[in-house]
């Protein structure tokens, strides 16, 4: 079998060749494979006669990509790739990030996982289906998953704002994996996507003929806690030292699971951690523009589900280390569900969200819009928030008379409408920046052509994980972090609020240029890992090595020679 080191050596040996080395895609080259390779691995007559370079492989892909009329075909395009040659997929990824993150990942990913089964052309990861369930260990044996690092799971029930999409939430996992790639150099054969198929109730997959997962209601109760405790089980037997990130689990399933695992295997939940750090740290950055401190922000988040509540839970962090109480900490957060501000008393209170519930006595005397429930609009009017979060799927949240509202209360509103995709966010920048006169500070989870500010184009910030996770995972891995912990997360926030353009100029960006997620994920890599032995959940390894070790763990994209053997 091919060998695919997590260090490339100088020389490459492999006992393929002919068609089987050209079918790897970790190891094809493509026109890239030299004369004397072609000779020595049979690949005369299969391959076109000109020898190409890595860099006219890319420029003929960048070319052809561009050419196509939607970002679902490049999408479709730029999958093939990576299942056709990854080198290529990735040298072309890291070359133009800013350009393709929008393909690879939100928003374009929400349709590719919506067109999943049509899109589906050749296996990647694992798909462990629930009849399967007395299997997963017989499955994850397979001696190709010998050195697996890093594992993306998701069940498809609640993919970014489109709900559940069953089997065809896969397309998640893999877009995650190819930024720890892409972002963190997480070496590609390290990395397996997984699907927990465990049914849908989407009617229109169950409907659908050509359906690719099992075409069975949702599992839910024991049955799908007894499918994800094999699960687990079976990867720490396996892997004992894996990073296993959570992804796109439904409300009443992603804190309870992080909950019960944390403690067993190193991992985390990235809608609930990672948005949490993002924001964090992106707030952290909006202070030196409004010179609003931290100890003194008023926030309300609406979307009071797992990612909301981490958010919450994060930034309470920040404020109790800035010298609130805890206490007076969460009397600042007002949280918006479906039924309005999150009271004592409501019936649908879970208990992630139970921190943040404001007593009933605070809108006690507010002028409401509408008996029977304290609205977004009452609580932007009564309790004057200096920050409005949006994770709530609903676009339109963020409407004209809240954000005008927002600008009244505020010299420089803070707001932030995070759902992803696209057409979920709560808000767009350009109306934000119209009803606020050009005053607000504005984050999106997805990416929104520029502003113009002073009769320039001005970037709009992108808050998007993929300033987090691929640091989280890059520095837990290089030091083997034997858990993932929220002091973690801290320190990745503030490791990216450091090099927040807006530290300098008030003007500037909050965040720095998604061109530069490569450095931004070692910053974020080495405080992670710095935190990691501060709590001795590392191996013996001092502060003074963490530098070479991740290095030691960062692959770039090129081709090197290769020689046929065992």
């Amino acid at each position: 079998m091919s060998k695919h080191p997590a260090a490339q050596p100088s020389v490459l040996v492999t006992p393929l060749s002919g068609q089987l080395l050209l079918s790897d895609s970790l190891l094809n080259k493509g026109t890239a494979f030299t004369e004397q390779e072609r000779d020595e691995f049979e690949l005369h007559g299969l391959l076109p006669p000109r020898v190409a370079t890595l860099y006219d492989q890319v420029w003929r892909r960048l070319q052809v990509l561009r050419g196509f009329a939607t970002d679902l075909e490049r999408y479709a395009f730029i999958r093939e790739l990576q299942d056709t040659n990854e080198t290529v997929f990735y040298a072309l990824l890291t070359q133009n990030i800013e350009e393709l993150l929008p393909i690879v990942y939100t928003p374009t990913v929400g349709a590719g996982c919506q067109d999943f089964s049509r899109l589906f052309r050749k296996p990647r990861g694992l798909f462990l289906s629930m009849p399967h369930k007395k299997r997963i260990r017989q499955i994850l044996a397979n001696p190709a998953f010998d050195h697996i690092d890093v594992i993306v799971v998701t069940d498809g029930e609640r993919i970014l704002g489109l709900g559940d999409q069953g089997a065809g939430g896969m397309g998640i996992p893999i877009g995650k994996l190819s930024l720890y790639t892409a972002c963190g150099g997480i070496h590609p054969s390290t990395t397996l996507p997984i699907l927990l198929d465990v049914g849908t109730d989407n009617e229109e997959r169950l409907a659908d003929p050509i359906y690719i997962g099992w075409q069975c209601k949702r599992a839910r109760g024991a049955e799908y806690d007894d499918f994800v405790e094999e699960f687990i089980t079976a990867v720490t037997e396996r892997w004992p030292h894996v990073l296993l990130q959570w992804e796109d689990f439904a409300k009443s399933n992603a804190t309870r699971l992080l909950d019960r695992y944390r403690d067993r295997l190193c991992t985390f939940n990235d809608d609930i951690q990672g948005t949490a750090a993002v924001a964090t740290g992106t707030l952290l950055s909006a202070i030196a523009v409004t010179g609003v401190p931290l100890t003194e922000q008023r926030i309300t988040i609406v979307g009071a589900g797992s990612a909301g509540c981490g958010i919450a839970g994060l930034l309470m962090a920040a404020m109790v280390e800035a010298g609130l109480s805890a206490k007076d900490a969460a009397k600042r957060f007002y949280m918006v569900d479906m039924d309005g501000l999150l009271v004592e008393g409501m019936n649908s209170i879970v208990p992630f969200q139970r921190p943040f519930v404001q007593d009933r006595s605070v809108a006690a005397s507010w002028k409401l819009d509408q008996p029977g429930g304290v609205l977004l609009a009452d609580v932007v009017r009564n309790a004057r928030p200096t920050t409005m979060i949006g994770v709530s799927g609903q676009p339109g949240a963020f409407s004209e008379p809240i954000v005008r509202m927002m600008a009244e209360i505020n010299k420089r509103p803070v707001i932030f409408p995070l759902s992803n995709p696209t057409s979920r966010a709560e808000a767009t920048p350009q109306d934000i920046e119209h009803w606020t006169e050009g005053r607000a500070v504005i984050g999106t989870g997805s990416p929104f052509p520029p502003l113009m500010r002073g009769g320039k184009p001005f970037k709009v910030d992108q808050t998007n994980n993929s300033y987090i996770f691929p640091g989280v995972g890059l520095g837990a891995i290089a030091v083997q972090a034997s858990r993932i912990t929220d002091a973690m997360f801290m320190a990745a926030a503030k490791a990216l609020a450091a090099m927040s353009p807006a530290k300098l100029d008030p003007n500037g960006n909050l965040l720095p240029p998604v061109t530069e997620l490569r450095d931004i994920s070692v910053a974020v890599a080495r405080a992670v890992a710095i935190q990691a032995i501060k709590e001795g959940l590392t191996p013996d390894i001092d502060e003074d090595e963490i530098d070479a070790a991740i290095a030691a763990k960062m692959w770039t994209p090129r081709y090197l020679p290769y020689r046929r053997g065992s």
